[in-house]
């Protein structure tokens, strides 16, 4: 995780301190780098805390980090799982001309949840943004994200992933929400592995290229054999 440990959000399932932020370190995305070398990953997942507080929402930095990690391990794979940059398109271009293999951006619910789950986000702005992730660059992999358990219905999921669809999302997960701590949401639901199970044949009966999908998945959980899976 980039930029930070404090996050300018304060999403209700988060267990993330929400605080003003420190400024980015300059020499971050060269530790970041040099650590995945020193570990020798396959696959490198880089994600971060939202910084709504920074001019182009972190998406340099993430850039930077990716070409760093790039320049250490040519053949390392790299999935970016980024804020939504409050929609400014410049900022996506940013990320993505630094050329990540997957570009993923977690949806986490449906709509009609966001006022609860996610105050300072916007449904259509996260579904347009993996939309232009998929039109700036095609052949980049797009991934998001889902979890059950806030009291959304079935239909809600489904209209989801259709929109995701829709928007050219190639892969997905779709797990049960946690609650990390008493002052995060409590848990509404525990979904049944089946419901997950049901989601997963709908979502791939879609177009999705690959879905996992069940109680303990998470979002970046076995992303190289999801990766590799295309």
């Amino acid at each position: 995780m980039i930029l930070g440990s404090k996050c300018t959000r304060h999403c209700g399932f988060c267990s993330v301190e929400s605080s003003s932020p420190e400024s980015p370190d300059p020499q971050e995305p060269g530790k970041i780098a040099e650590a995945a070398g020193e570990m020798g990953l396959r696959y490198v997942v880089i994600t971060s805390v939202t910084r709504d507080d920074l001019p182009d929402g972190g998406a340099g930095h993430f850039a930077e980090t990716v070409t760093s990690v790039r320049k250490h391990l040519p053949f390392t794979k790299i999935e970016v799982l980024t804020p939504d940059f409050q929609g400014r398109l410049n900022d996506l271009k940013t990320v993505m001309s630094a050329r990540p293999d997957v570009f993923n951006h977690n949806i986490e619910t449906v709509p009609r949840l966001y006022p609860v789950v996610r105050p300072l986000a916007d449904y259509q702005r996260s579904v347009s943004l993996l939309k232009n992730a998929k039109k700036f660059a095609p052949e980049i992999y797009t991934k998001s994200g889902l979890m059950l358990g806030f009291g959304e219905r079935f239909e809600e999921v489904i209209d989801v992933l259709r929109n995701l669809r829709d928007a050219g999302c190639d892969l997905l997960t779709i797990g049960q929400y946690l609650r990390p701590s008493r002052s995060n949401l409590p848990v509404v639901e525990y979904v049944k592995p089946e419901v997950f199970e049901n989601l997963r044949l709908t979502a791939c009966s879609m177009g999705f290229r690959h879905v996992a999908s069940g109680p303990l998945v998470r979002s970046s959980m076995n992303a190289e054999e999801m990766y590799n899976r295309n």
